[in-house]
Formats: structure tokens, C-alpha cells, sequence
């Protein structure tokens, strides 16, 4: 009794909590839609005002931004063409999310942004489009929303889901709110068994939480792709150099990367640097940081739009839904967010690309991806500068060590693939199940 009541007074005060921040949740969305005018447009769908377009009683999957809607895109596109009197809707809460979803998915899905976590959004959102079943990928859950489609019946999943031993301290912090989101659910399907048993130790049922493999190993290289990257090596004017790429990268860690690169030169002079910040709207500062160190610079979208181009010190990567031709451009990756202490980014592209892997120490983003690629030594983590320099130094100056973890990297992905089928299997019968009772 006292646990429940304990768990509604949390829910009252994260909902009191809410309204207190909503004019200040309003205000970042203008300024953050200055900065980035991607933001600034279809602003009522994040308080829940669906477009006319969106078909009601649909499959909901939420996707949240790019990196998840690319990895869930094949998995939605099978169940959508199979189910294909079903409606199916996916949301997300980034524009280049969005831009993912109607980039891979537009001819099979509906599309709009997800309602922020306010209760009269969410109710509004679910009162137009009255979901079937709810699917979330990876780790998006929130309290107003899951509690909604308790309260309504509506069966909720969460797919591809992990839970690093970080964020289930702070989900440990706020039990009251976490674990009534998390007996909720109708389901839970992990990436991992260690993923599966810190849901569980949270308040999930262990008779629903399972591991079933993590669908970004399932990625394949796109049709055209060597094309692609021809094409792209002309207009950076790259020829014949040796390629670094530094993907996904933050502020102070950029500053980091430029420092290796120029050790990295004094070894071996004609390196080209592809520098490809997280937010493309840092472009510009990252620039000013190349000019900074003395080197030359282009942004991608510059190289991209001159026919001769002179070949340049560093490439700035500013163009969204072109990492992966950028990383087969490339001899040696570093995965970004490593270095400063945000987790890491997804290093299965580059192992994808068949080149070796460098990541900074802090991996709990991919703490499991990342340790299975540095057993199989398919994967370095580099803690300093100077040691950052080195290893791409060592892989650039041995052509055979660098196909060798470039392979290894490769191996690890392809034993592990297999988890769409896998979730897709799982999903089929809630599916199957949700159409049926529809038509009773």
C-alpha cells in the first residue's frame, strides 16, 4: 500500500513538474528553432496535434532520431508490407530522425513528431490516432505516455531495448516513476542478457523481458554503395591519400581529434581528416577550429557543390544521412562521445566498412557492442591524445594490421546479426493479435 501510494505521489509531482516547465520548454523549442530551422516547423505535433494524414488505428513505432530509425527501418518495413491493411505510424522527436523516416519508409508508413510528455498532449495524440499497439525502440520511456496506453488497453513493447548500468542508477533514483512505467509494459525485448537482467531488477517482469539481439547488427550496406563513395571521393579531391574519419563528435572533443591529427601529420604528411561533428549545425564552429589549428578546410556540402575541387587537409562533414558513404571513404575510424563522458556512438558502421574501430574510454552508450568488437580486436580504445595518434598512425603505416581489425571488426557484426528476425517473430503475434481484435 505504501509502495503505491509512494508511486502516485511521484506521478503527481512529475506531472506538477511538467506544467512548471512548460513555458520553458516552449521557449527552448523557439530558440532551438532559430538556430536549427528544422525545429522551428510543426511545432503543434509536439503538443500532440496530429496531421490530418495520420490514419487512426494504426501500429505505433517511436523511433525517437536518426540512428534508431535507421537501425528499426527494416524491421518496420517487413511487418508493414506483411501487415499491409494495417496502418502503420512512426514518430520521432528529431527532425533528422524524421528525415530518416521519410527517406526509407514514406511509401509504407504514416509519419509525424511524437507529443512531448505533457498528459494533455499525450491524451490528445492518443484520442486522434487510437493505436493498435505501441512499439518503442531502444530506451524511450516516459511516464505520461506508457501510463496512457495502460489506461486505454493499448499493448506496449519495448524493442531493441538497453539499459546501460548508468541509467539504470538513475532510473534506480526515481522507482516510484520507473517502475510503474516498466510493469506496464507488455513486453521487453533486450539486447543483451546483462540489458534484460538491470530491466528486470527495475520492476519488469521477467516472464516478458528476454534478449533477443540488438537489430543495428543487421545493417547492410545500402544499394550503390561503392558508387557512392567513388563519387564522393572525387569531389573531396581525396584520390589516392589515406582517410581518417572522427564521426559523431562533440564540443571538446573536437578540439582533441584536431590535436592528434596534427601529430598524425608530422608521420604521415598526406592524411585527409573527415571530421564529422554529431549536430550538423556545428559545422561552421568545428571550421573555425580547423582554420584555428592552420589547416585547410571544406565543409561537405562546400566539396560537394565545386566541380574541381583542391584537395584539402580536413573535410567537415555537414550533410545529415551520409555517414556511412564517410566511413567508406575511410582507412581508420574514431567513434565520437568517447573521449568527453557521453557514452560513445554506434561503432557498427565503420565494422560494417571494414576498417578498424578507435573509441575514447567512455562506452556506455555501446558498453557491450564495444567490448565484443575489443575482444575479437576489432575495436582500440584510446584514452589520450598522443595514444590516439599512434594507433591511427600504426594502422595507416601497416596496411595488413589494418585489414586484419578491419575484418575482425566485420566478423564480430555478422555472427551477430539476426535479431530483426527475430523481434520481427515477436512482434507478428501482438500484431496479429491487435488486428484480430479489431475486428470483433
Amino acid at each position: 500500500m505504501a509502495t503505491h501510494q509512494s508511486a502516485s505521489m511521484m506521478a503527481w509531482v512529475y506531472r506538477i513538474v511538467l506544467w512548471l516547465a512548460l513555458p520553458l520548454v516552449w521557449v527552448r523549442l523557439q530558440l532551438r528553432g532559430r538556430r536549427e530551422p528544422a525545429y522551428a516547423q510543426r511545432q503543434a505535433e509536439r503538443f500532440g496535434d496530429v496531421p490530418g494524414s495520420v490514419r487512426a488505428d494504426c501500429i505505433w513505432f517511436h523511433t525517437v532520431s536518426a540512428g534508431e530509425t535507421i537501425a528499426a527501418a527494416p524491421l518496420i518495413r517487413m511487418l508493414a508490407e506483411e501487415f499491409s491493411d494495417t496502418p502503420f505510424l512512426v514518430t520521432t522527436m528529431t527532425p533528422t530522425g524524421s528525415e530518416q523516416v521519410l527517406a526509407r519508409l514514406a511509401d509504407c508508413v504514416d509519419h509525424c513528431y511524437a507529443p512531448y510528455d505533457f498528459a494533455f498532449a499525450v491524451k490528445r495524440f492518443f484520442e486522434h490516432v487510437r493505436p493498435r499497439a505501441l512499439i518503442l525502440m531502444e530506451t524511450e520511456l516516459w511516464p505520461n505516455l506508457i501510463a496512457q496506453a495502460h489506461a486505454r488497453g493499448i499493448p506496449v513493447l519495448l524493442v531493441n531495448a538497453r539499459l546501460s548500468a548508468r541509467s539504470a542508477r538513475g532510473y534506480a533514483r526515481v522507482a516510484g516513476l520507473s517502475r510503474p512505467m516498466l510493469e506496464r509494459l507488455s513486453g521487453i525485448a533486450c539486447q543483451s542478457d546483462a540489458h534484460a537482467q538491470r530491466f528486470v531488477e527495475l520492476g519488469a517482469d521477467p516472464a516478458t523481458t528476454q534478449a533477443l539481439g540488438s537489430v543495428k547488427y543487421d545493417v547492410e550496406l545500402p544499394d550503390l554503395f561503392a558508387e557512392n563513395v567513388e563519387e564522393m571521393r572525387g569531389a573531396f579531391a581525396i584520390g589516392d591519400r589515406p582517410v581518417w574519419i572522427a564521426a559523431s563528435t562533440h564540443p571538446g572533443e573536437d578540439e582533441l581529434v584536431l590535436q592528434a591529427f596534427a601529430r598524425v601529420r608530422a608521420t604521415v604528411p598526406e592524411v585527409c581528416l573527415l571530421l564529422v561533428p554529431r549536430h550538423p549545425v556545428r559545422a561552421e564552429h568545428v571550421c573555425d577550429l580547423v582554420r584555428g589549428q592552420g589547416f585547410s578546410v571544406c565543409t561537405q556540402s562546400e566539396c560537394a557543390g565545386v566541380a574541381s575541387q583542391q584537395a584539402t587537409d580536413v573535410v567537415v562533414g555537414d550533410v545529415m544521412g551520409t555517414l556511412l558513404t564517410l566511413y567508406g571513404l575511410a582507412d581508420v575510424a574514431f567513434v565520437g562521445g568517447s573521449l568527453v563522458e557521453l557514452g560513445g556512438h554506434n561503432p557498427l558502421e565503420p565494422a560494417l566498412c571494414r576498417i578498424p574501430v578507435l573509441s575514447g574510454p567512455h562506452q556506455f552508450n555501446f558498453a557491450d557492442v564495444m567490448q565484443e568488437l575489443e575482444v575479437h580486436d576489432g575495436l582500440v580504445t584510446v584514452h589520450t591524445v598522443d595514444e590516439l595518434a599512434q594507433r591511427v598512425c600504426g594502422f595507416m603505416q601497416d596496411p595488413s594490421a589494418c585489414r586484419l581489425a578491419g575484418a575482425a571488426a566485420a566478423a564480430v557484426l555478422d555472427e551477430n546479426r539476426g535479431a530483426t528476425a527475430r523481434v520481427a517473430q515477436l512482434l507478428r503475434a501482438r500484431i496479429g493479435a491487435s488486428a484480430a481484435a479489431s475486428l470483433q
